[in-house]
């Protein structure tokens, strides 16, 4: 080729010895005479007779005009000269510089968008989910609750043999499970300490009334809640009736009597169970405590009466007067409450918060219309008709609508004259002694019935006043019964008094307290296990630190209560157990939870891809193709000289 002849003469230019001019000249013009040849190359400039080997080489004519070994013949045609190999060497070296400056460049914006952009996007839109105690919640289904119930047993003397009195002091458990179809695993522990009664103890059971006994051996202050102390008096001790073998009274003490027997302790041990079991834990409490968390068919409508554990209760009582043309009614109901109802909701202050509230509705009637009895010429109620009776009459109520806390409702209806006097019948049509009735967790419902000689010679209205004493006793016990607070499965030849002005004895607060310990317990852990299972299934919900802070006191204040519970120390557990409702329901009803929850895929797409699209085609485009360029140069072959 042309180019790489010129490079040639180049270097046979620079190379060869003085002469050697001549001799190519010669060659490459040999047509030409011989006595040319020495005076053209003696008067050419040195630039000429450079570029005249050059173009010699090439078959060119010279740069300077004349012709080789012939005359001044004129100017010779000119012709037009290729590129020089050093520009289009550095054309090429610019273009594969160019082509180095690309794949950098989109390998850099690769690299940039890679390495910092998706991170940054990432972190910036992620739903944020605050780390929860996954394991510990699901741990909490196999929690075993043991409830531990410390009784104190005293004996007096000759109430067991002389051998067996020299045992004393020692301490007995007794331990059993609660067959409950429920996940939490029940154990009721009662742990007996066995000792001999103080002389100040042994003065007051030597009396012969059981109530002046009881006023003496005053429970002492630092006697902790669900505890309980039986004092074992002798066989033919005249304290309790000779027919009677044990007596539980208002406070946290029993009597049972002894028995001199080589098998003493046996058998006054199953005594003391039996009246321990009364006072604090039955499989019946545990029931009505747990009856939202066991199946319907295991217990009955009426272990589902009681309220649910809450941190406050309203109590509102109404007085109904349909017909106030013809009855003007007054009731006391501020002194009843202070001097009725307040003492017991005093009593009861340690399982809630209470608030009192009254009011009289006027012209308001029963959506049910009685039925007419023409033997005893009165109005009667069916049983049967008395759930269509609640319905009509609560929406003039309204106490419910703002009301944070449970409410319960007391109604004290007088009828009116046309249906006067009106009286409420149970299933088999007997009339209701109390002439009341009640509905579960919502409240009650009396009959004031008017003495019919109030009417004789009277003017309407008749001025009729109501026995508050009567009434509240009536609204009371339906009280009782809403809290669950029923009568205890007393044991055989059991001697009982009934509660004082309180109208609740101090074990049967003990009792609430167990059993509200266990309801928090079991509402705690299936709220928390709801709401893990909720966060596991939905990934797109916020979980804030506010939120994860209470799912972690929650779990905590669970374990808490059941060490508490099984120690013993009945009114820690139930705080506990209170603090840990609060808050699992507190984080279950957060209202950050719902931010993001109804925000599909597909409206994520709709707006991420316009901005992403654009921006990521031609780097994916410019990596593919350094890609398949990088593969090829890999697979081609190296040349070898």
């Amino acid at each position: 080729m042309a180019t790489h002849s010129s490079i040639l003469a180049w270097r046979s230019l620079w190379t060869e010895k003085p002469g050697g001019l001549q001799s190519m000249g010669s060659q490459e013009s040999d047509t030409t005479e011989s006595h040319h040849h020495l005076p053209l190359a003696g008067f050419l400039p040195p630039e000429c007779r450079y570029r005249l080997v050059v173009t010699a080489a090439v078959g060119a004519p010279p740069p300077c005009g004349f012709p080789i070994g012939g005359g001044l013949r004129g100017p010779a045609p000119q012709r037009q000269e290729r590129p020089d190999a050093s520009m289009a060497a550095t054309g090429a070296a610019a273009t594969d510089l160019e082509v180095v400056r690309g794949k950098r460049a989109a390998l850099f914006f690769a690299t940039v968008v890679i390495v910092l952009g998706l991170p940054l996007w990432w972190k910036t839109t992620e739903t944020y989910r605050a780390p929860l105690p996954y394991s510990q919640i699901s741990g909490l289904n196999s929690l075993k609750l043991r409830l531990m119930v410390p009784v104190t047993v005293v004996f007096t003397q000759e109430s067991v043999p002389l051998d067996d009195q020299e045992k004393l002091p020692f301490t007995v458990v007794h331990e059993r499970e609660i067959p409950l179809k429920y996940k939490l695993k029940i154990k009721c522990r009662f742990q007996k300490a066995y000792r001999r009664a103080l002389d100040h103890e042994e003065a007051a059971l030597s009396l012969g009334n059981i109530q002046e006994a009881e006023a003496m051996l005053a429970e002492p202050s630092e006697q902790a809640e669900g505890s309980l102390t039986v004092y074992v008096i002798s066989e033919r001790c005249s304290l309790l009736p000779q027919d009677m073998m044990s007596y539980i009274g208002p406070k946290r003490m029993a009597v049972v009597r002894g028995i001199t027997h080589r098998e003493a302790f046996n058998i006054i041990g199953r005594r003391i169970i039996q009246v321990v079991q009364a006072m604090s834990l039955t499989e019946d409490v545990l029931a009505a405590a747990l009856a939202d968390h066991l199946p319907e068919d295991k217990w009955s409508s009426d272990k589902r009466r009681p309220l649910k554990s809450s941190l406050g209760y309203e109590i509102t009582f109404s007085l109904l007067n349909p017909d106030p043309k013809s009855h003007d009614v007054h009731w006391d109901i501020e002194g009843a409450v202070q001097r009725y109802v307040q003492p017991f909701l005093s009593a009861l202050s340690a399982a809630g918060n209470f608030s009192v509230d009254s009011q009289i509705l006027y012209y308001a009637v029963l959506g049910v219309n009685p039925r007419f009895d023409s033997a005893s010429s009165s109005y009667y109620l069916a049983a049967h008709s008395l759930p269509h009776v609640i319905n009509p009459v609560e929406s003039r109520l309204g106490s419910s609508a703002a009301s944070l806390y449970p409410v319960l409702n007391f109604l004290l209806y007088v009828p009116e004259l046309a249906h006067s006097p009106l009286y409420i019948q149970d299933k088999d049509g007997a009339p209701v002694a109390t002439n009341a009735f009640h509905s579960p967790r919502w409240g009650g419902i009396m009959v004031y019935n008017v003495d019919p000689k109030a009417y004789n010679g009277s003017q309407l209205p008749v001025r009729v006043e109501v026995d508050m004493m009567r009434v509240m006793e009536v609204f009371l016990a339906q009280l009782r019964l809403l809290f669950g607070i029923a009568q205890p499965q007393l044991p055989p030849k059991c001697l009982f008094f009934g509660p004082k002005s309180e109208g609740i004895m101090t074990w049967e607060l003990d009792r609430l307290l167990w059993a509200r310990s266990v309801e928090n317990l079991a509402t705690a852990t299936t709220t928390l296990t709801s709401l893990a299972q909720l966060l596991g299934k939905i990934s797109n919900i916020v979980i804030k630190d506010d939120v994860a802070s209470e799912v972690y006191r929650a779990v905590a204040a669970v374990q808490k209560a059941a060490e508490e519970l099984s120690s013993g120390h009945l009114a820690s557990a139930f705080a506990a157990s209170q603090e840990a409702v609060t808050s699992s329901e507190r984080a279950f009803f957060d209202p950050s939870l719902l931010h993001l929850l109804y925000f599909p895929d597909d409206q994520k797409f709709a707006i991420y891809i316009p901005l992403f699209l654009p921006m990521a085609v031609p780097i994916l485009l410019s990596l593919f193709k350094i890609f398949l360029e990088t593969r090829k140069s890999w697979k081609k072959p190296e040349k070898t000289d």
